[in-house]
């Protein structure tokens, strides 16, 4: 498995852009955690959340709200080609 790349951005398969702030390790299990921020705004998007690096990298298989068609959860963005939250 690859590893996030801190200081990137990446792309929810729901469309929405978030910042890599910095990997933490869980105290209990040393499990990599992934530190992360919503390059977006919603009530919600003041907040930074962390997530299992495992969960944030891990395929998706084949869903409805899989709007963008990527293979992964998280995917690192080059560049933002198109803005998926917009209708």
């Amino acid at each position: 498995m690859e590893e996030v790349k801190i200081g990137r951005v990446y792309r929810h398969f729901k469309g929405n852009y978030y910042f890599v702030e910095n990997v933490a390790y869980d105290s209990e299990n040393m499990e990599r955690m992934v530190v992360y921020k919503p390059l977006y705004y919603r009530e919600d998007s003041k907040n930074i959340w962390v997530r299992p690096e495992k969960m944030f990298l891990s395929e998706i298989g084949e869903r409805p709200d899989n709007i963008t068609g990527q293979k992964h959860r998280f995917e690192l963005v080059d560049n933002i080609e198109k803005d998926y939250t917009k209708k």
